[in-house]
């Protein structure tokens, strides 16, 4: 686990402005930097970039975060990896728990250079193989679309790559998955006679490969082991070659083989990537919904196609919120998006993509198919096979469109589905609005604690009152703010420290606000120390009305002698004369 002080010294290091400058040119406005928004297409620039505070924030799509976020939002990295992308950058050293960090780097810096050695070698070979050269102008590969992936080929023979490496025998080579080393003690390449797909992380760096058999050996396909660099199921194949494509579409196609993603960008359709030969997974998924709104998973029309779009559903959902959608496209008989292409053009795959069958529709299709809904026990079954799926589901709105169409297609209604399903109802009456004089106190407060936030040891939390939402996230904030010891946090560890919480949207919103209206900094704590006397006066008020319903239905007698003081106070400072006995 990487310590929250790592974190908070790391993003004090780095300049936001001139990290997300190095993938979105920045132009000067005002006390801001604005651009395009790199996450969402637009014409007019409302992406805006703060400098004092380190934070971004899209005023279209609502994209905020610090340079972590932009990170794990722009090149898709996971958590971890955008830490060591930063941490890189600003020259510091993650810790590792087990003081091992150097070392770990030192190795995955070794393997990612023989990995790129090997990927050098093959790409040379297939050159001068007119075999590999053949089958892959059959396949409609052009030269140009060979070197965009980088593709290659291992030749035949045992030992092919002890002409690329000096130490043959090396353990790194084992260690990478290049090289074999047998019962016997033999060693040999694990690829012979393939063509050569590397796969390429979001650095740009080869960290695998796949290798389709020329001719009719087996395996069909085969992909390097999981290694230090490699995970099976946090990587796909084609993402760096389409980032941009999915960017301007904001739509990824997710297809089975190599060769499909190789053929689409062919017949320039460059957004699609594909998986490693394994189910999709959860990881895989979570990476692409970083990258676009729209995941379209296009398989084959058969059994196993719909097994494997079965499998993506099933690990998509926990995934999946209310401003990303998730489809199928199921090919006809016998063909693949490879074959489909090369018969009928790009157009023809393309206006599968936009009839795409939605998450929904797909989830309950399938239930239905497996169900007599025509009996009781049919329409029983589908609400309990529906059951875990729903429970998984972390989109609301998604869920109760789903248990809508359930007591439909049941019989049962809204309500028993989401008794049986064990599901919170999405669909009782919202509560009474609280009052909107807290709100419009508080918003300015929670500006006021993000612009500075030495003011928050000088709150008196008491005062907020309890049944506000941004009573509560000021609370959050201040603990958050004092936790942060004798440095005080600035905005970026404090989106760090929030994120997941259940108040991160407000305060995000709030600092948006900020960017545009910030405090003069000369006034700051005055407009901090109205706010204060404004919530004092609010708790005035409430103990005096506390205190007056009690009078009136119990009389000055039923006062304790603390709260005949309190009700006497009250009385003087709204100016009322009375006496009390």
């Amino acid at each position: 686990m990487i310590p929250d002080s790592f974190i908070q010294e790391m993003l004090y290091r780095i300049d936001l402005v001139d990290l997300i400058d190095g993938y979105v040119p920045l132009k000067k406005t005002g006390a801001n930097f604005a651009a395009c928004c790199p996450f969402h297409s637009e014409k007019s620039p409302s992406f805006t970039v703060s400098p004092s505070k380190q934070f971004y924030h899209c005023f279209g799509c609502g994209a905020h975060g610090n340079a972590i976020g932009f990170l794990m939002e722009y090149s898709g990295l996971g958590f971890v990896d955008a830490i060591k992308e930063l941490a890189g950058r600003a020259g510091m050293q993650v810790p590792d728990d087990h003081g091992a960090a150097g070392q770990h780097v030192g190795k995955s810096q070794a393997l990612g250079e023989i990995m790129a050695r090997a990927a050098r070698f093959y790409y040379e070979q297939l050159k001068g193989s007119a075999r590999a050269v053949s089958y892959l102008k059959e396949r409609g590969v052009s030269g140009e679309i060979a070197r965009r992936f980088g593709l290659g080929y291992a030749p035949e023979g045992w030992q092919n790559l002890a002409a690329a490496f000096d130490d043959y025998s090396s353990s790194e080579l084992q260690l990478a998955g290049l090289v074999i080393n047998n019962e016997r003690g033999r060693l040999y390449d694990r690829f012979r006679e393939r063509v050569m797909f590397p796969i390429v992380s979001q650095k740009g760096e080869v960290i695998a490969f796949g290798g389709r058999v020329l001719g009719q050996g087996e395996p069909k396909y085969l992909n390097s082991p999981e290694t230090p660099l490699f995970e099976k199921g946090r990587e796909v194949f084609g993402l760096p070659q389409a980032r941009a494509a999915i960017r301007a579409q904001d739509v990824v196609i997710v297809v089975e083989g190599y060769l499909d993603v190789v053929a689409l960008a062919q017949h320039g359709i460059g957004n699609a990537v594909a998986t490693l030969g394994t189910a999709t997974t959860t990881m895989q998924v979570q990476k692409l919904l970083r990258q676009a709104g729209r995941i379209v998973f296009c398989y084959d029309g058969d059994a196993a196609g719909r097994k494997a779009a079965w499998r993506a559903l099933e690990n998509s959902l926990e995934v999946l919120t209310e401003q990303k959608s998730i489809a199928f496209v199921f090919l006809p008989e016998g063909e693949d998006p490879d074959s489909l292409v090369r018969k009928r053009g790009g157009e023809a795959l393309q206006r599968l993509i936009a009839q795409a069958t939605p998450l929904s529709d797909f989830l309950l299709r399938e239930l239905a198919g497996h169900c007599d809904l025509n009996s009781a026990e049919g329409r029983a079954r589908l609400v309990a096979d529906a059951k875990p799926l729903l429970g998984r589901l972390q989109s609301s709105l998604l869920r109760l469109q789903l248990v809508k169409r359930l007591a439909e297609n049941s019989g049962f209604s809204q309500a028993e589905v989401e008794r049986l399903c064990d599901l919170q109802s999405l669909a009782r009456p919202a509560p009474a609005r609280a009052p909107r004089q807290a709100p419009s106190l508080l918003r300015p407060l929670l500006r006021l604690l993000l612009q500075k936030p030495q003011l928050a040891g000088g709150l008196p939390l008491d005062l907020l009152p309890g049944n506000s939402t941004e009573a509560r996230a000021v609370r959050l904030l201040c603990e958050t703010i004092g936790d942060g010891g004798v440095r005080m946090l600035a905005y970026p560890a404090l989106i760090e420290k929030l994120r997941g919480s259940e108040y991160e949207g407000i305060l995000r919103a709030a600092a948006a606000e900020l960017m545009q209206q910030p405090f003069a900094e000369e006034g700051i704590d005055a407009e901090f120390e109205g706010a204060v006397k404004r919530l004092l006066e609010g708790e005035h008020k409430r103990v005096f009305a506390v205190l007056q319903e009690k009078v009136q239905q119990l009389g000055v007698s039923g006062l304790s002698s603390e709260e005949k003081q309190q009700y006497l106070t009250a009385l003087g400072a709204r100016g009322r004369p009375g006496s009390v006995g």
